[in-house]
């Protein structure tokens, strides 16, 4: 039984290492597999995987988020943030670089990916802090940290993906992302003000104080994206609203937004609708091939296998969630975090749950790791969208990153010792 998995491997291997594309790369091995090992007619099987997986009724919500995001890359939304947050953070510790973390919170609750809310919201205030004279590392590594929250506060198109590929609830799934997701904030935002206060350099000089009156008068240019929260998040925990339904909601209220804003023209519609387009095309095509591997390994019987492997080791679980933490750290070095999820669930979800852990659970742990994956070089997905923003080296991003990427991993090791922070609102919906 050890031979299919040495081919699995060496295919894998051959596939990813001479460029082929991730869905094709997955289609191409499990194929291979089936034809290698398994006497059975490949192609039918192959349609019907395809066909059944790209036209499930869950995956809906996800073109409509996508497209959602492409909306609202368009507006003024990023600005709107800023000066509605900024009047709120001068007296913290660390003052104006909080508004990275805050605005990154607010708008991963209405993008669903971390690539747009680090673009949306950094294209405002990575110049904007650094002109004023804000350490440079404190404000990249927040910017780059906080917009991985993206991938974590719902409505997050991975964990869509997740649902899909483990057969989660996707509704659970976002609502166990949102307690993660604001302590995952609240700590950024503890390391921003002891730096600030062990390193006094890292902010300016205090600007003079802000009256109240105009600090609330800020508070309108928060209220579209506030809004557009309490309309697509509210609906689905209030059970008024299915992912689909909470997602249309969500492309309408971004075009309302972008139309009182002014800033949609026809021709930027229809760069929104090619953009989404794209990336929904992309992304489905890499799902068919993730079912497909999943199904395929399944006839050969590698999860269990892996299973039955792993358990004589005796392995603690969370001795089993550390193990697999480094593996996904060292794979987010040389894979983007999609490519991770799917090639990587049908194996080690298996071994999680047989460990004892719910699969919601280890939904919100695959985010931290792809989240990891972001900001690792040297394909770190967010490291890109920064060195576009300012123009920094790869390197030089990664070493301000640095800090926040020890947090999240040292807060994934936290809801391993502490599941039940992930469980608890989940489990109160029944």
């Amino acid at each position: 039984m050890a031979i299919p998995v040495v081919a699995l491997i060496g295919l894998l291997a051959l596939f990813l290492g001479t460029g082929v594309w991730v869905a094709m790369a997955l289609l191409g091995v499990g194929s291979s597999l089936l034809m290698m090992f398994r006497s059975m007619p490949v192609e039918r099987l192959l349609g019907q995987v395809v066909y059944n997986s790209t036209t499930g009724a869950e995956l809906i919500a996800l073109p409509l988020f996508i497209l959602m995001a492409e909306i609202l890359f368009r507006t003024r939304m990023s600005e709107m943030l800023f000066s509605g947050l900024a009047p709120w953070t001068t007296r913290l510790p660390g003052r104006l670089i909080h508004a990275n973390v805050l605005g990154c919170t607010l708008f991963a609750a209405v993008s669903g990916s971390s690539a747009a809310t680090t673009a949306t919201v950094g294209r405002i205030t990575a110049s904007e802090l650094l002109k004023r004279g804000y350490d440079r590392n404190l404000v990249i590594g927040s910017l780059a940290g906080a917009g991985t929250l993206g991938f974590l506060i719902p409505p997050s198109t991975m964990l869509i993906i997740y649902g899909v590929l483990s057969q989660t609830s996707i509704i659970k799934l976002f609502i166990a992302g949102i307690i993660p997701g604001l302590l995952c904030a609240a700590l950024y935002m503890i390391y921003i003000a002891v730096a600030s206060m062990l390193r006094p350099a890292t902010v300016p000089a205090a600007e003079p104080a802000m009256p109240w009156s105009q600090r609330l008068r800020a508070l309108v240019d928060l209220l579209p994206v506030l809004s557009l929260i309490l309309a697509v998040v509210g609906s689905m925990y209030a059970g008024i609203a299915s992912p689909s339904e909470a997602a249309a909601v969500g492309v309408a209220g971004s075009l309302a937004i972008a139309l009182l804003q002014r800033t949609m023209t026809l021709r930027g519609l229809l760069d929104a609708l090619i953009g989404a387009a794209c990336t929904i095309s992309m992304i489905s095509l890499i799902i068919a091939g993730a079912v497909f591997l999943s199904v395929a390994l399944g006839f050969l019987g590698i999860p269990r296998m892996a299973v039955e492997w792993l358990t004589q080791f005796e392995l603690s679980p969370l001795a089993l969630i550390v193990l697999l933490l480094a593996f996904y750290v060292v794979l987010g070095c040389v894979l983007e975090g999609l490519s991770i999820m799917v090639m990587t669930l049908p194996v080690t979800l298996p071994l999680v749950v047989a460990a004892g852990f719910d699969p919601i659970w280890f939904g919100v742990f695959m985010i931290l790791v792809i989240e990891l994956a972001q900001i690792t070089p040297p394909v770190g997905f967010n490291l890109v969208v920064i060195q576009s923003l300012t123009g920094m080296k790869i390197g030089e991003i990664a070493w301000a990153t640095f800090p926040f990427f020890l947090i999240m991993v040292f807060f994934t090791l936290f809801l391993a010792v502490f599941p039940g922070i992930v469980t608890f609102l989940p489990n109160s919906m029944g």
